[in-house]
């Protein structure tokens, strides 16, 4: 096997954990009309509050423990032991959920049980992200850093696009009938699939030294007092530059698609259509920004971004709010332009911050605790400021203000060359 195979084969263990942790993202959301009629039936209040709690809870309450958990496993243990375990959680949990019996069946167990399972699949997305983009920054080579670590963006949008057609092609193949007694199951076994996929390309890639947990003699016996004790600008720093980071993916690719459907008055599938279109073109620019930025400068590209999204967030959405289709895909492109600008070389800056004995655990908790609160929220927030407002421009202001924090944090970042290389 040739060296460049090797290191190919090492950039697909890093991203095939986020495929699988966004396909099931992708097909949950697709299909939670359907699933919601098998476990979480309406006429049953008690069953309906589990089905909320529930879901907040396996999406966002559970990411910063699975950020504590697997950083901590990840920079005491080693990278891959925390990847392997990582893509487990969700696999496992997802396949289950193919052969779940349903509320009819066994009452109230079912949507209990679904709920046990989307928190443990909410522990391997709080570990799953950062963890491989750390993997990934390590074994790349220190001239391409940013452009390796952007394939585990990569991946992530590529599990919403296949969970997204996957769910589509079961709807438009089945009868409604069988859709929701059994169809809404086969994606959720394609899971498994994915998963046995990451599973063993992980576990047949051969740990080398930078996959290694720290030296015997390191210091560090809890990563996160370390961090908190000693590292605490840079952790803030990666909190604060991370709003954006939610903020602006939730509401650009998460939250559009029902705001052009109840504002610009889209048809659904077109709404969806012009969603897929250009979350594509953002899975193509990612990796070429990287590549940019490992040949210019990061600081600057993060400028451009964030200071992007503070000038051109209104116009976007005027464009948005616009009566020809054309003109709301320029305003969903521009926002993903800019935003391409802004995620590609932030991944490999935040992780750049912290030294290599804490640095999973840093730059975990860095990221998944404003994903919890900024992130999962962002759609809330939109229809709150909407409601309040009058104002169905009203969004735009928040995903300014967000980037106006993430510039000002960027422009007084001390310059750091890469920290325990």
């Amino acid at each position: 096997m040739t060296a460049s195979t090797t290191h190919t084969k090492k950039i697909l263990a890093g991203t095939v954990g986020n495929t699988l942790e966004w396909y099931d993202f992708a097909v949950y959301g697709y299909l939670a009309p359907i699933i919601a009629q098998q476990f979480f039936p309406s006429s049953s209040p008690t069953v309906s509050l589990i089905s909320t709690f529930g879901v907040f809870a396996a999406g966002f309450l559970m990411r910063p423990i699975g950020s504590l958990l697997l950083g901590h496993i990840a920079d005491k243990a080693g990278r891959s032991k925390a990847l392997l375990l990582s893509v487990a959680l969700m696999a496992i949990p997802t396949t289950l959920i193919a052969f779940l019996p349903t509320f009819d069946s066994i009452g109230i167990a079912a949507p209990i049980l679904l709920t046990v399972l989307r928190l443990l699949q909410g522990l391997s997305v709080g570990g799953e992200y950062t963890g491989s983009s750390v993997y990934l920054y390590e074994i790349a080579n220190k001239e391409r850093r940013c452009f390796i670590v952007s394939w585990a963006l990569v991946g992530a949008v590529f599990g919403v696009l296949l969970g997204s057609g996957v769910a589509a092609i079961a709807t438009s193949l089945l009868p409604a009938d069988d859709l929701a007694t059994w169809g809404w199951r086969v994606p959720f076994a394609f899971g498994l699939l994915v998963g046995l996929t990451g599973f063993m390309i992980r576990s047949g890639n051969k740990a080398e030294e930078t996959d290694q947990p720290p030296s015997p003699h390191d210091p560090v016996s809890v990563p996160v007092g370390e961090v908190v004790r000693n590292h605490r600008p840079a952790l803030l720093r990666t909190i604060a530059c991370n709003v954006l980071n939610g903020v602006g993916f939730y509401l650009t690719f998460v939250y559009l698609t029902t705001y052009l459907v109840a504002y610009s008055k889209l048809t659904e599938s077109k709404a969806l259509s012009i969603n897929t279109g250009v979350m594509i073109v953002f899975m193509i620019l990612v990796p070429a920004v990287g590549f940019l930025a490992d040949k210019t400068n990061r600081r600057i590209l993060l400028l451009i971004g964030s200071g992007g999204v503070a000038v051109l967030g209104l116009p976007m959405f005027w464009l948005l709010h616009h009566h020809d289709t054309v003109m709301v895909v320029l305003g969903q492109l521009g926002l993903a332009i800019v935003l391409a600008f802004f995620f590609a070389p932030l991944m490999a800056t935040m992780i750049a911050q912290f030294p290599r004995s804490v640095r999973v655990t840093g730059y975990s908790i860095g990221y998944n605790i404003p994903l919890a609160l900024f992130g999962g929220t962002a759609p809330l927030v939109a229809t709150y400021l909407i409601d309040k407002t009058h104002l169905q421009l009203a969004p735009a202001f928040y995903l300014i203000a967000a980037g106006i924090l993430t510039f000002i944090v960027i422009w007084y970042m001390p310059d750091t060359e890469d920290i325990g290389d």
